[in-house]
């Protein structure tokens, strides 16, 4: 259905709160949204002059008709949305991979004996649920320490404390044998509290109450039972020690970050209860093409703690999310108390937000490497390109190739090379762009490739006298003889540009200019994750699941990232130096030291005054200055 045709049923949506779901024409639903205002949020899409993402604009094209939920209030919408989501999974919401089946720690306290097990199913019953966890290997590694830390029971037969003989676990004391009668309800019950508080990251009051009954005993001459318990406050206390590596205040808080990839992203979350470090876990979350990591993180957040019991009173996140207002409010509302949502800008927190937002960069790095480390994968890797492309050998040597800027500013280039499938970062190059002013993503990509493959021409070895002309020069996959010390003097099997044909046409033209005819060159567009190559029109489409695809993807993502990354520091480098271009008194040589000594402009804003004063040439009068300006 064209869009005009929805012209006058805009105009009858009602600019209330509430849900709306897109289906394309066999009724299947591509997306579902909540809004403030359904009349304007659902017009927004079918805005002639509408700038929307080319996921979403794809998406659009799709949409043959539309239907909305009108709500009461946006966090009804919000919770709305969240089922609507987990029961369709519609292709185009970034989304919780098998949410409806993340596992959690279930105790039933209403039991006399109560047991701690592995459930997927959370019910207002008046169990204590804690969790979601990743995967159930999680909680298996949590149930196997709380084991070893906690005597309670993991038989599953009725308890009358008239049993015959106990099980193995009492004889060992991992469990107080109230099968036998050996401890009545309430002193398992104590048991089972210590292990919710532990959960709960209480275990200041673990420690305490086990050092009590200890002291207790003792005085009571029960030497043998002290002695167990001695030996549980130790093991625990080793624990407890392992969760001190972040002590911030006594605050229970959630803090998560994203690491976003070419077609999901991995998202961490560490878990700080009273102050220390007690756990972290991570998800995937699908269907994040094209979406920025806000978006990636307020889908998460929303997913994520409409399924978790628990709501901490405080969530640090990496970027600042969309929706704040009702998200929280929707928080509060499950919490039954105060949360507070925001993105830390300096002091510890930020430190740790910046951990966490590490660890989720290296564990999306893992998960590639994890997928391409199989041999047998990483060969198919190279024959899938080698056959897709039409490449003479397999393409054991990648160079890929992407540009960074903002509006033409601070422009920089990066290469990176992957041998055999893999990351080969001594090899990586960076390039300050130095003759393109403006915003000229190709000129910018010409003068990168320029001054590459100038550098290979120098000190690439002549071929044979005796060779054929159509023979392939020497290159990491039929002459390693020609690699030496020198990375610029590798040929590379296969050249790969960030990009589409625009790209691959401004890298075309540097190869003739050279003279270069016998390297193979490809550009990887987003939108589609197409390969185009010289001469063919017609993007090639390599299938989702291919072995290929996730290797050039790969490749371009690293290029991505080692770009943004010299980007950034070239651009705070510059924003630092600026700035302190503006103090009166401050010229070269002090500019330098203040540099130096703090790193950026961020570090002279939370140095003391006295810290800045103390900077070789540097006096208090100046130090003011500083301060004032920064």
């Amino acid at each position: 259905m064209p869009h005009t045709d929805f012209t006058e049923r805009l105009k009858a949506t009602p600019a209330k709160p509430g849900v709306y779901l897109m289906r394309d024409s066999s009724g299947e639903i591509l997306y579902v949204g909540k809004a403030a205002g359904l009349r304007s949020r659902v017009s927004s899409y079918f805005t002639p002059s509408a700038n929307l993402p080319r996921k979403i604009a794809t998406m659009v094209g799709k949409i043959d008709d539309y239907e909305y939920i009108v709500t009461e209030s946006e966090q009804e919408a919000l919770i709305l949305e969240c089922n609507l989501i987990k029961a369709h999974q519609p292709p185009y919401n970034a989304r919780l991979k098998d949410d409806k089946s993340y596992p959690f720690i279930k105790i039933d306290v209403s039991e006399d004996f109560p047991q701690v097990y592995i459930t997927r199913r959370v019910n207002k019953d008046g169990s204590r649920y804690f969790g979601p966890f990743a995967s159930a290997g999680s909680v298996r590694r949590t149930l196997n320490l709380l084991k070893k830390l906690f005597p309670y029971r993991s038989c599953t037969k009725t308890i009358t404390g008239n049993d015959a003989r106990p099980c193995l676990d009492f004889h060992i004391h991992r469990c107080v044998g109230p099968c036998v009668g050996a401890v009545d309800k309430q002193e398992y019950a104590e048991v089972i509290d210590q292990v919710i508080l532990f959960l709960e990251g209480k275990t200041s009051k673990v420690v305490g109450s086990i050092k009590k009954r200890m002291l207790d005993a003792a005085e009571s001459l029960e030497f043998e039972k002290a002695a167990v318990l001695r030996d549980q406050l130790t093991a625990i206390e080793k624990v407890n020690e392992g969760q001190k590596v972040l002590h911030l205040t006594s605050e229970n808080v959630d803090v998560i970050a994203t690491a976003p990839g070419s077609r999901e992203a991995w998202v961490e979350v560490f878990f700080i209860r009273q102050g220390k470090l007690i756990g972290r876990d991570n998800f995937l979350m699908a269907g994040t093409q094209d979406y920025e990591p806000p978006q990636i993180l307020t889908a998460f957040v929303k997913q994520f703690y409409d399924a978790t019991p628990y709501v901490p009173p405080r969530i640090l996140v990496q970027h600042p999310l969309e929706e704040t207002d009702s998200i929280v409010g929707w928080l509060r509302e499950k919490r039954k108390g105060s949360v507070r949502l925001y993105m830390p800008q300096r002091g510890e927190k930020r430190r740790l937000v910046a951990m966490v937002a590490e660890n989720a960069e290296q564990g999306l790095e893992q998960l590639r490497v994890k997928q391409m480390s199989d041999t047998a994968a990483m060969d198919a890797a190279m024959s899938e390109l080698q056959e897709a492309l039409s490449l003479p050998y397999p393409p054991r040597r990648i160079e890929c190739y992407d540009i960074s800027n903002i509006q033409g500013t601070n422009a920089v280039g990066s290469m990176v090379v992957f041998e055999d499938a893999k990351p080969k970062k001594a090899h990586y190059r960076r390039f300050q762009i130095k003759s393109v002013e403006g915003v000229d993503d190709y000129s910018m990509m010409r003068e990168m490739l320029t001054r590459r493959f100038k550098r290979l021409a120098q000190s690439r070895r002549p071929r044979d006298t005796d060779a054929s002309d159509d023979a392939p020069a020497p290159s990491s996959a039929n002459g390693k003889a020609s690699r030496g010390k020198n990375a610029w003097g590798i040929v590379p099997d296969l050249v790969l540009i960030d990009g589409g044909k625009g790209h691959l046409g401004a890298a075309l033209q540097v190869f003739l200019e050279l003279g270069i005819n016998d390297i193979p060159l490809a550009s990887l567009a987003k939108e589609n994750e197409e390969l185009f190559i010289p001469m063919m029109s017609e993007g090639i489409i390599l299938p989702r699941n291919s072995q290929g695809l996730y290797l050039v993807q790969r490749a371009r993502d690293e290029a991505h990232r080692f770009a943004i990354t010299f980007h950034r520091e070239r651009r705070s480098k510059k924003s630092v130096r600026s700035a302190l271009d503006l103090v009166p008194g401050i010229g070269p040589k002090r500019k330098r030291m203040l540099i130096r000594r703090f790193g950026s402009l961020r570090g002279i804003s939370n140095a003391s005054l006295e810290e800045v004063a103390s900077v070789p040439g540097m006096t208090l009068t100046l130090a003011r200055k500083v301060k004032d300006y920064v």
